[in-house]
Protein backbone atom coordinates (compact mmCIF):
# COMPACT_ATOMS: atom_id res chain seq x y z
CA UNK A 1 0.00 0.00 0.00
CA UNK A 2 2.83 2.27 0.99
CA UNK A 3 4.04 1.60 -2.29
CA UNK A 4 0.99 2.58 -4.12
CA UNK A 5 0.55 5.83 -2.49
CA UNK A 6 4.32 6.79 -3.31
CA UNK A 7 3.41 5.89 -6.31
CA UNK A 8 0.36 8.33 -7.16
CA UNK A 9 2.19 10.82 -5.11
CA UNK A 10 4.56 10.77 -7.32
CA UNK A 11 2.98 10.55 -11.06
CA UNK A 12 0.64 13.57 -9.26
CA UNK A 13 4.10 15.67 -8.57
CA UNK A 14 5.17 14.78 -12.22
CA UNK A 15 1.92 15.46 -14.02
CA UNK A 16 1.59 18.78 -11.85
CA UNK A 17 5.32 19.99 -13.13
CA UNK A 18 4.43 19.20 -16.87
CA UNK A 19 1.51 21.43 -16.17
CA UNK A 20 3.22 24.15 -14.60
CA UNK A 21 6.31 24.24 -16.96
CA UNK A 22 3.55 24.19 -19.99
CA UNK A 23 2.14 27.15 -18.39
CA UNK A 24 5.13 28.98 -17.62
CA UNK A 25 5.88 29.14 -21.44
CA UNK A 26 5.20 33.00 -22.32
CA UNK A 27 2.98 33.84 -25.89
CA UNK A 28 4.92 35.41 -27.93
CA UNK A 29 3.96 38.41 -30.04
CA UNK A 30 4.16 39.61 -33.32
CA UNK A 31 4.65 43.09 -34.06
CA UNK A 32 4.51 44.66 -37.41
CA UNK A 33 8.59 45.94 -37.30
CA UNK A 34 7.58 49.15 -38.95
CA UNK A 35 5.34 50.17 -36.06
CA UNK A 36 7.59 49.01 -33.85
CA UNK A 37 10.47 50.70 -35.02
CA UNK A 38 8.69 53.83 -34.74
CA UNK A 39 8.03 56.58 -32.08
CA UNK A 40 4.03 56.64 -31.01
CA UNK A 41 1.52 59.48 -31.19
CA UNK A 42 0.82 60.52 -27.68
CA UNK A 43 -1.97 63.02 -28.20
CA UNK A 44 -3.89 59.98 -30.69
CA UNK A 45 -3.03 57.45 -27.87
CA UNK A 46 -4.80 59.37 -25.42
CA UNK A 47 -7.63 59.88 -27.63
CA UNK A 48 -7.48 55.92 -27.70
CA UNK A 49 -7.35 55.56 -23.93
CA UNK A 50 -10.87 57.57 -23.94
CA UNK A 51 -11.99 54.94 -26.12
CA UNK A 52 -10.73 52.22 -23.69
CA UNK A 53 -12.46 53.58 -20.58
CA UNK A 54 -8.54 52.78 -19.05
CA UNK A 55 -9.57 55.66 -16.12
CA UNK A 56 -12.59 53.81 -14.93
CA UNK A 57 -10.77 50.65 -14.06
CA UNK A 58 -7.56 51.88 -13.26
CA UNK A 59 -8.55 55.07 -10.53
CA UNK A 60 -9.88 54.30 -7.54
CA UNK A 61 -12.28 56.70 -6.07
CA UNK A 62 -9.75 59.29 -4.55
CA UNK A 63 -5.99 58.09 -5.61
CA UNK A 64 -4.37 59.20 -8.82
CA UNK A 65 -5.30 58.62 -12.34
CA UNK A 66 -4.50 55.16 -13.57
CA UNK A 67 -2.61 54.17 -10.25
CA UNK A 68 -4.78 51.05 -10.30
CA UNK A 69 -6.51 49.53 -6.52
CA UNK A 70 -10.54 49.53 -8.12
CA UNK A 71 -11.87 46.30 -6.50
CA UNK A 72 -13.50 44.05 -8.90
CA UNK A 73 -15.85 41.04 -7.62
CA UNK A 74 -15.23 37.66 -9.57
CA UNK A 75 -16.72 34.49 -8.43
CA UNK A 76 -13.32 33.02 -7.04
CA UNK A 77 -12.57 36.50 -5.13
CA UNK A 78 -11.86 40.18 -5.13
CA UNK A 79 -8.97 41.13 -7.62
CA UNK A 80 -8.19 45.09 -8.09
CA UNK A 81 -6.97 47.07 -10.77
CA UNK A 82 -2.66 47.28 -11.29
CA UNK A 83 -1.12 50.79 -11.60
CA UNK A 84 -0.85 51.57 -15.21
CA UNK A 85 1.31 54.88 -14.82
CA UNK A 86 4.78 56.02 -15.95
CA UNK A 87 6.05 55.03 -12.85
CA UNK A 88 8.79 52.40 -13.45
CA UNK A 89 8.41 49.86 -10.00
CA UNK A 90 4.94 49.99 -9.86
CA UNK A 91 3.75 50.56 -13.08
CA UNK A 92 4.07 50.00 -16.75
CA UNK A 93 7.40 52.84 -17.29
CA UNK A 94 9.72 49.98 -17.52
CA UNK A 95 7.94 48.12 -19.92
CA UNK A 96 9.46 47.64 -23.55
CA UNK A 97 6.18 48.23 -26.32
CA UNK A 98 6.65 44.26 -26.75
CA UNK A 99 6.05 43.76 -23.36
CA UNK A 100 3.02 46.07 -23.29
CA UNK A 101 1.76 44.27 -26.34
CA UNK A 102 1.89 40.91 -24.75
CA UNK A 103 -0.01 42.54 -21.76
CA UNK A 104 -2.42 43.62 -23.73
CA UNK A 105 -2.91 41.00 -26.17
CA UNK A 106 -2.19 37.81 -23.84
CA UNK A 107 -3.23 38.91 -20.59
CA UNK A 108 0.65 38.17 -19.56
CA UNK A 109 2.52 41.28 -17.27
CA UNK A 110 6.35 42.18 -17.72
CA UNK A 111 7.91 39.30 -15.71
CA UNK A 112 5.14 36.27 -17.15
CA UNK A 113 2.65 37.13 -14.52
CA UNK A 114 -0.71 36.02 -15.57
CA UNK A 115 -3.73 38.55 -15.77
CA UNK A 116 -7.21 37.59 -14.80
CA UNK A 117 -9.53 37.77 -17.61
CA UNK A 118 -11.30 41.06 -15.17
CA UNK A 119 -8.78 42.52 -17.69
CA UNK A 120 -10.17 42.87 -21.38
CA UNK A 121 -7.13 41.57 -22.99
CA UNK A 122 -9.61 38.92 -25.12
CA UNK A 123 -10.95 42.26 -27.15
CA UNK A 124 -7.86 44.38 -26.65
CA UNK A 125 -6.30 41.00 -28.47
CA UNK A 126 -8.12 43.08 -31.75
CA UNK A 127 -6.00 46.34 -31.66
CA UNK A 128 -4.25 47.12 -34.38
CA UNK A 129 -0.39 47.22 -33.54
CA UNK A 130 -0.35 51.01 -34.44
CA UNK A 131 -2.85 51.65 -32.21
CA UNK A 132 -0.84 49.87 -29.66
CA UNK A 133 2.07 51.87 -30.40
CA UNK A 134 -0.03 55.22 -29.77
CA UNK A 135 -1.51 53.89 -26.53
CA UNK A 136 1.94 52.94 -25.11
CA UNK A 137 3.55 56.22 -26.19
CA UNK A 138 0.61 57.90 -24.01
CA UNK A 139 1.02 55.71 -20.98
CA UNK A 140 4.64 56.03 -20.58
CA UNK A 141 5.55 59.59 -21.76
CA UNK A 142 2.41 61.55 -20.71
CA UNK A 143 0.64 60.07 -17.69
CA UNK A 144 2.37 61.00 -14.63
CA UNK A 145 4.19 58.76 -12.83
CA UNK A 146 1.98 57.09 -9.14
CA UNK A 147 4.47 54.94 -6.68
CA UNK A 148 0.98 52.96 -6.05
CA UNK A 149 2.02 49.58 -5.64
CA UNK A 150 -0.22 46.69 -6.28
CA UNK A 151 -2.94 45.84 -4.43
CA UNK A 152 -3.00 42.01 -3.41
CA UNK A 153 -5.93 40.38 -4.33
CA UNK A 154 -8.62 38.65 -2.13
CA UNK A 155 -8.93 35.41 -3.72
CA UNK A 156 -7.52 32.50 -1.11
CA UNK A 157 -5.00 29.73 -1.90
CA UNK A 158 -5.33 27.51 -4.28
CA UNK A 159 -7.73 29.58 -6.44
CA UNK A 160 -4.84 32.18 -6.08
CA UNK A 161 -2.24 30.34 -8.42
CA UNK A 162 -2.30 31.93 -11.65
CA UNK A 163 -0.67 29.63 -13.90
CA UNK A 164 -3.48 27.73 -14.50
CA UNK A 165 -4.32 31.05 -16.31
CA UNK A 166 -2.84 29.69 -19.40
CA UNK A 167 -4.81 26.95 -20.00
CA UNK A 168 -7.74 29.43 -19.63
CA UNK A 169 -6.51 31.45 -22.50
CA UNK A 170 -5.93 28.55 -24.10
CA UNK A 171 -9.17 27.24 -24.32
CA UNK A 172 -11.31 30.48 -24.17
CA UNK A 173 -9.13 33.14 -26.03
CA UNK A 174 -8.48 34.20 -29.55
CA UNK A 175 -6.09 36.72 -29.99
CA UNK A 176 -5.78 37.37 -33.82
CA UNK A 177 -6.01 40.90 -34.64
CA UNK A 178 -9.58 41.70 -36.21
CA UNK A 179 -9.80 41.99 -40.32
CA UNK A 180 -11.68 44.48 -42.32
CA UNK A 181 -14.65 42.61 -44.11
CA UNK A 182 -14.62 43.78 -47.76
CA UNK A 183 -18.21 43.05 -48.18
CA UNK A 184 -18.54 45.60 -45.72
CA UNK A 185 -18.80 49.86 -45.95
CA UNK A 186 -15.64 51.33 -44.10
CA UNK A 187 -17.68 52.70 -41.87
CA UNK A 188 -19.15 49.81 -40.59
CA UNK A 189 -15.80 48.01 -40.01
CA UNK A 190 -14.22 50.86 -38.05
CA UNK A 191 -17.62 50.45 -35.56
CA UNK A 192 -16.96 46.95 -35.53
CA UNK A 193 -13.19 47.35 -34.83
CA UNK A 194 -13.98 49.90 -32.03
CA UNK A 195 -16.87 47.41 -30.04
CA UNK A 196 -15.10 44.42 -30.73
CA UNK A 197 -11.75 45.95 -29.41
CA UNK A 198 -10.79 48.77 -27.40
CA UNK A 199 -14.37 50.23 -26.28
CA UNK A 200 -14.94 46.30 -25.18
CA UNK A 201 -18.70 46.58 -25.55
CA UNK A 202 -19.31 42.43 -24.93
CA UNK A 203 -17.31 42.83 -21.83
CA UNK A 204 -20.80 43.88 -20.27
CA UNK A 205 -23.42 43.34 -22.88
CA UNK A 206 -22.57 39.80 -24.12
CA UNK A 207 -23.75 36.72 -21.89
CA UNK A 208 -20.77 34.43 -20.06
CA UNK A 209 -19.86 30.83 -20.28
CA UNK A 210 -19.17 28.15 -17.82
CA UNK A 211 -15.90 29.37 -17.68
CA UNK A 212 -16.82 32.63 -16.77
CA UNK A 213 -15.60 33.77 -21.03
CA UNK A 214 -17.50 35.53 -23.27
CA UNK A 215 -19.57 33.42 -25.53
CA UNK A 216 -19.23 35.66 -28.62
CA UNK A 217 -16.18 38.09 -29.12
CA UNK A 218 -16.88 39.21 -32.48
CA UNK A 219 -20.61 39.13 -33.44
CA UNK A 220 -20.26 35.23 -35.25
CA UNK A 221 -23.20 34.32 -33.69
CA UNK A 222 -26.56 35.96 -32.54
CA UNK A 223 -25.61 35.73 -29.12
CA UNK A 224 -23.20 38.45 -29.14
CA UNK A 225 -24.17 41.80 -27.56
CA UNK A 226 -27.15 40.75 -26.60
CA UNK A 227 -27.33 41.02 -23.11
CA UNK A 228 -26.11 39.49 -20.14
CA UNK A 229 -26.45 39.17 -16.23
CA UNK A 230 -24.18 41.46 -14.51
CA UNK A 231 -23.41 41.61 -10.60
CA UNK A 232 -27.25 42.28 -10.66
CA UNK A 233 -27.48 44.58 -12.75
CA UNK A 234 -28.52 43.52 -16.97
CA UNK A 235 -26.67 45.50 -19.18
CA UNK A 236 -29.25 45.33 -22.32
CA UNK A 237 -29.35 43.74 -25.50
CA UNK A 238 -27.40 45.76 -28.05
CA UNK A 239 -28.97 44.14 -31.01
CA UNK A 240 -31.85 44.99 -33.18
CA UNK A 241 -33.67 41.79 -32.72
CA UNK A 242 -37.75 41.36 -32.90
CA UNK A 243 -39.08 43.13 -29.77
CA UNK A 244 -36.11 43.52 -28.19
CA UNK A 245 -32.97 45.98 -27.76
CA UNK A 246 -32.58 48.64 -30.06
CA UNK A 247 -35.20 47.43 -32.40
CA UNK A 248 -36.91 51.06 -32.74
CA UNK A 249 -33.60 53.19 -32.26
CA UNK A 250 -32.35 54.94 -35.35
CA UNK A 251 -29.17 55.81 -35.89
CA UNK A 252 -29.06 58.91 -34.29
CA UNK A 253 -30.64 57.78 -31.24
CA UNK A 254 -27.95 55.48 -30.77
CA UNK A 255 -25.40 58.51 -31.03
CA UNK A 256 -27.04 60.72 -28.68
CA UNK A 257 -26.98 57.83 -26.17
CA UNK A 258 -23.22 57.63 -26.37
CA UNK A 259 -22.52 61.34 -26.71
CA UNK A 260 -25.21 62.57 -23.95
CA UNK A 261 -26.55 59.35 -22.04
CA UNK A 262 -29.94 60.11 -23.21
CA UNK A 263 -32.64 59.77 -26.13
CA UNK A 264 -36.03 60.12 -26.76
CA UNK A 265 -36.44 55.86 -25.75
CA UNK A 266 -34.43 55.68 -22.85
CA UNK A 267 -31.20 57.14 -20.64
CA UNK A 268 -28.42 54.90 -19.01
CA UNK A 269 -27.86 54.43 -15.73
CA UNK A 270 -25.25 52.76 -13.41
CA UNK A 271 -21.95 51.64 -15.01
CA UNK A 272 -22.48 53.12 -18.41
CA UNK A 273 -23.11 56.37 -16.84
CA UNK A 274 -19.55 56.20 -15.88
CA UNK A 275 -18.86 55.04 -19.21
CA UNK A 276 -20.54 58.04 -21.09
CA UNK A 277 -19.01 60.06 -18.63
CA UNK A 278 -15.60 59.30 -18.89
CA UNK A 279 -15.56 57.69 -22.22
CA UNK A 280 -18.05 57.85 -25.13
CA UNK A 281 -18.67 61.40 -25.20
CA UNK A 282 -15.32 62.41 -26.06
CA UNK A 283 -15.15 59.71 -29.20
CA UNK A 284 -15.15 61.76 -32.36
CA UNK A 285 -18.64 62.44 -34.31
CA UNK A 286 -17.42 60.06 -37.06
CA UNK A 287 -16.42 56.88 -34.70
CA UNK A 288 -19.81 57.52 -32.59
CA UNK A 289 -21.84 57.42 -36.25
CA UNK A 290 -19.31 54.00 -37.01
CA UNK A 291 -20.38 52.02 -34.21
CA UNK A 292 -24.23 53.26 -34.87
CA UNK A 293 -23.92 51.91 -37.71
CA UNK A 294 -22.31 48.72 -37.09
CA UNK A 295 -24.76 47.81 -34.16
CA UNK A 296 -27.53 48.50 -36.58
CA UNK A 297 -26.36 46.07 -38.47
CA UNK A 298 -26.56 43.18 -35.57
CA UNK A 299 -30.15 41.15 -36.01
CA UNK A 300 -32.49 42.13 -38.43
CA UNK A 301 -35.96 43.86 -37.52
CA UNK A 302 -38.81 41.29 -37.89
CA UNK A 303 -41.95 40.60 -36.98
CA UNK A 304 -44.75 43.95 -36.31
CA UNK A 305 -43.28 47.19 -34.50
CA UNK A 306 -44.11 48.35 -31.23
CA UNK A 307 -47.33 50.30 -30.60
CA UNK A 308 -48.23 52.20 -27.18
CA UNK A 309 -51.35 50.91 -25.71
CA UNK A 310 -53.71 53.87 -24.41
CA UNK A 311 -55.72 51.72 -21.85
CA UNK A 312 -53.41 52.12 -18.85
CA UNK A 313 -53.48 55.91 -19.27
CA UNK A 314 -57.57 55.37 -19.52
CA UNK A 315 -57.52 53.54 -16.25
CA UNK A 316 -55.20 56.05 -14.14
CA UNK A 317 -57.64 59.08 -15.79
CA UNK A 318 -60.82 56.98 -14.76
CA UNK A 319 -59.29 55.96 -11.30
CA UNK A 320 -59.93 52.55 -12.08
CA UNK A 321 -56.24 51.63 -12.28
CA UNK A 322 -55.81 49.17 -9.46
CA UNK A 323 -53.44 47.19 -7.37
CA UNK A 324 -50.10 48.21 -5.46
CA UNK A 325 -48.14 48.76 -8.14
CA UNK A 326 -50.06 51.42 -9.76
CA UNK A 327 -51.00 53.00 -6.33
CA UNK A 328 -46.89 53.24 -5.94
CA UNK A 329 -46.49 54.57 -9.19
CA UNK A 330 -48.86 57.23 -9.19
CA UNK A 331 -47.31 58.29 -5.91
CA UNK A 332 -43.57 58.41 -6.21
CA UNK A 333 -43.29 57.93 -10.33
CA UNK A 334 -45.95 59.67 -12.38
CA UNK A 335 -44.72 63.60 -11.48
CA UNK A 336 -41.43 62.81 -13.19
CA UNK A 337 -42.35 60.18 -15.64
CA UNK A 338 -46.42 61.51 -15.95
CA UNK A 339 -49.42 59.22 -16.45
CA UNK A 340 -48.81 57.77 -19.93
CA UNK A 341 -44.98 57.29 -18.68
CA UNK A 342 -43.01 58.62 -21.94
CA UNK A 343 -41.51 61.69 -19.26
CA UNK A 344 -39.59 64.28 -20.60
CA UNK A 345 -37.70 63.95 -23.45
CA UNK A 346 -34.01 63.95 -22.38
CA UNK A 347 -34.82 64.48 -19.19
CA UNK A 348 -37.20 62.49 -17.59
CA UNK A 349 -36.91 59.05 -19.01
CA UNK A 350 -39.56 57.11 -20.93
CA UNK A 351 -40.66 54.08 -19.67
CA UNK A 352 -42.44 53.63 -22.87
CA UNK A 353 -40.61 50.30 -24.94
CA UNK A 354 -37.28 51.11 -22.89
CA UNK A 355 -35.14 47.96 -23.20
CA UNK A 356 -33.87 48.40 -19.49
CA UNK A 357 -37.79 48.27 -18.22
CA UNK A 358 -38.92 45.73 -21.08
CA UNK A 359 -35.99 43.04 -21.21
CA UNK A 360 -36.35 39.50 -19.48
CA UNK A 361 -34.33 40.14 -16.77
CA UNK A 362 -35.51 42.70 -14.59
CA UNK A 363 -32.37 43.24 -12.35
CA UNK A 364 -31.30 46.97 -13.71
CA UNK A 365 -34.90 48.24 -13.63
CA UNK A 366 -35.14 47.43 -9.81
CA UNK A 367 -31.62 48.55 -9.30
CA UNK A 368 -32.64 51.47 -10.49
CA UNK A 369 -35.82 52.23 -8.25
CA UNK A 370 -34.38 51.41 -5.29
CA UNK A 371 -30.96 53.06 -5.77
CA UNK A 372 -32.12 55.65 -8.14
CA UNK A 373 -29.92 56.86 -10.87
CA UNK A 374 -28.05 60.16 -12.17
CA UNK A 375 -28.00 60.88 -15.70
CA UNK A 376 -24.11 61.48 -16.69
CA UNK A 377 -23.08 64.89 -16.89
CA UNK A 378 -21.19 65.92 -20.42
CA UNK A 379 -19.68 68.42 -22.25
CA UNK A 380 -22.83 68.78 -24.42
CA UNK A 381 -25.34 68.38 -21.63
CA UNK A 382 -24.17 69.50 -18.22
CA UNK A 383 -26.34 68.05 -16.17
CA UNK A 384 -26.56 66.49 -12.77
CA UNK A 385 -30.49 65.46 -12.87
CA UNK A 386 -30.82 62.79 -10.36
CA UNK A 387 -33.80 60.34 -9.47
CA UNK A 388 -34.06 59.33 -5.51
CA UNK A 389 -33.73 55.90 -4.46
CA UNK A 390 -37.16 54.08 -2.99
CA UNK A 391 -35.37 51.75 -1.27
CA UNK A 392 -35.93 53.21 2.62
CA UNK A 393 -39.24 53.53 1.41
CA UNK A 394 -40.98 50.20 -0.11
CA UNK A 395 -40.80 46.91 0.89
CA UNK A 396 -39.35 44.12 -1.88
CA UNK A 397 -43.06 43.60 -2.36
CA UNK A 398 -43.97 47.06 -2.99
CA UNK A 399 -40.89 47.20 -5.45
CA UNK A 400 -41.84 43.72 -7.27
CA UNK A 401 -45.64 45.27 -7.98
CA UNK A 402 -44.32 48.38 -9.06
CA UNK A 403 -41.71 47.14 -11.27
CA UNK A 404 -44.30 44.78 -12.72
CA UNK A 405 -46.64 47.53 -13.28
CA UNK A 406 -44.49 49.63 -15.85
CA UNK A 407 -43.00 46.51 -17.38
CA UNK A 408 -46.87 45.57 -18.53
CA UNK A 409 -48.29 49.13 -18.76
CA UNK A 410 -48.55 51.28 -21.94
CA UNK A 411 -48.23 48.57 -24.60
CA UNK A 412 -44.58 46.96 -22.27
CA UNK A 413 -44.75 43.10 -22.16
CA UNK A 414 -42.40 42.43 -19.61
CA UNK A 415 -43.09 39.46 -17.29
CA UNK A 416 -43.49 40.04 -13.54
CA UNK A 417 -40.86 40.59 -10.98
CA UNK A 418 -41.09 39.22 -7.79
CA UNK A 419 -40.21 40.18 -4.33
CA UNK A 420 -37.47 37.45 -4.16
CA UNK A 421 -35.88 38.83 -6.84
CA UNK A 422 -35.79 42.27 -5.53
CA UNK A 423 -34.36 41.15 -2.33
CA UNK A 424 -31.38 39.53 -4.17
CA UNK A 425 -30.84 43.29 -6.00
CA UNK A 426 -31.52 44.68 -2.70
CA UNK A 427 -28.35 42.77 -1.02
CA UNK A 428 -26.06 42.88 -3.36
CA UNK A 429 -26.83 46.88 -3.50
CA UNK A 430 -26.40 46.81 0.27
CA UNK A 431 -22.48 45.83 -0.57
CA UNK A 432 -21.58 48.35 -2.45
Amino acid sequence: MRKIITGVVAAAVVVVGAAWAFASVSPTVSIDPAVASRAGDAVHGAYLAKVGDCVACHTAKGGAPFAGGVPFNTPVGTVYSTNITSDREHGIGGYTFEEFVLTMREGVAKGGKRLYPAMPFTSYAKVSDADLRDLYAYFTTQVPASDQPEHASGIVWPLSIRWPLAYWSRAFHDDTRFVNDPSKSVEWNRGAYLVQGLAHCGTCHTARGVGMEEVDLSGKTDKYLSGSSLDRTAPIDLRSAAGAGLVNWSHDDIVATLKTGRNPHSAVSGPMGEVVENSTQYMSDADLASIAVYLKSLGAPAGTPFHADASTVSSILAGTATGRGASVYLDSCSACHRVNGQGAARVFPSLVDNPVVTQDNPDSLVAVILNGARLPSTESTPSRLAMPGFAWRYSDDDVAQLATFVRSSWGNHGVAVTADQVAKVRARLAQQ
